[in-house]
């Protein structure tokens, strides 16, 4: 058992990185197997010696963060502990990012973790950014926010936000109801992320002039998208006719962020995703960016991660099964000498 001291200056920064009756530090402690304490400005860790080691980095993370006006919370306690564990902990000073949009109740939106940094960096310094990664990682959320940034700042005139329309075997002449009714289930993911950035009233009014469209991917087809920030969500359920035909569409002064999920691909078997082939076709084209965001990145309840981690041990299971199935198959048609 050893004991580590931290000296602090503003008692202010160890409440934020304590978190609202130590939650904060109850994650910390708990993770670790340490006891923390605070006295007299200076904060107090004993336990091992490797678990204390990582606890004062990650308290010392937390509270450059702190020091920055970045909240801490949860989500953010346990971001900087797996850091800290792989050894990256000199990479927590780039997680006090920039802000990316202010929501219609005067939040800050952030990059919360490395790779959402990076997916950040690559919107604003792009043409064409695509984002892959599993859900929970804020892709789309990431993406709307800038768009709605750079309507703001009148850097574009409009939002155009789409995503392919018939998802999970649904066809849309069985659902009831107008076009309308038709398509607004698929495309709430989107109207969430906009209804968090801007006023209810003024949404609506963005909608009704049409400087904000949310549309399914087929009504782009013809057009000539000038002057916009435009999205597609859900990439890996299109066709590849259907990318190439929405990357196409790029008109003067336009930005587009492309967002997708390669383990929810709901394309027949016989189908190749666009998204995928893009991927492969696309990489080493100049001004577009390819953004790869993994169960790190993921910044939803942490059960979330535990399932992603859960169905991905599963799948490379089947995969190594379906391996060992087609080498006996092999093995059963050469002939014996």
């Amino acid at each position: 058992m050893i004991e580590r001291t931290i000296e602090v200056e503003r008692m202010e920064h160890v409440i934020s990185v304590f978190g609202s009756f130590d939650r904060n530090l109850s994650i910390i402690e708990s993770e670790l197997g340490v006891k923390v304490l605070d006295r007299e400005n200076k904060i107090h860790i004993c336990g091992e010696e490797e678990s204390v080691m990582l606890a004062e980095k990650a308290i010392n993370g937390l509270l450059t963060l702190a020091a920055r006006g970045e909240n801490i919370d949860a989500q953010s306690v346990r971001y900087i502990l797996k850091l800290v564990a792989e050894g990256r902990e000199s990479k927590i000073n780039e997680l006090a990012s920039d802000v990316v949009c202010i929501t219609a109740k005067g939040k800050p939106v952030k990059a919360k973790t490395l790779g959402q940094k990076t997916y950040c960096d690559a919107i604003a310094n792009n043409t064409i950014t695509l984002g892959i990664g599993p859900a929970g990682t804020g892709k789309t959320y990431l993406a709307v926010a800038a768009a709605v940034a750079a309507f703001r700042a009148e850097e574009v005139n409009r939002i155009i936000l789409t995503r392919p329309a018939v998802e999970a075997g649904e066809k849309l002449g069985f659902l009831p109801g107008d076009m309308k009714d038709k398509i607004d289930p698929y495309l709430q993911p989107l109207y969430d992320a906009l209804q968090d950035m801007i006023p209810a009233a003024k949404l609506k009014e963005y909608m009704e002039l049409n400087v904000i469209q949310i549309a399914p991917l087929a009504f782009m087809r013809g057009r000539t998208l000038n002057d916009a920030v435009v999205i597609l969500d859900e990439a890996q359920n299109t066709t590849t006719q259907q990318i190439k035909m929405f990357l196409t569409r790029m008109g003067m002064n336009t930005k587009m962020i492309v967002t997708g999920d390669m383990t929810q691909i709901d394309l027949p078997a016989s189908q190749t995703s666009g998204l995928v082939q893009a991927m492969k076709i696309l990489k080493d084209v100049k001004g577009i960016s390819f953004i790869e965001l993994n169960k790190k990145d993921i910044v939803r309840h942490k059960l979330v991660t535990r399932i992603v981690e859960a169905y991905e041990k599963f799948e490379e299971k089947e995969k190594a099964e379906r391996k060992q199935l087609r080498a006996a198959r092999e093995a059963e048609k050469t002939p014996q000498a």
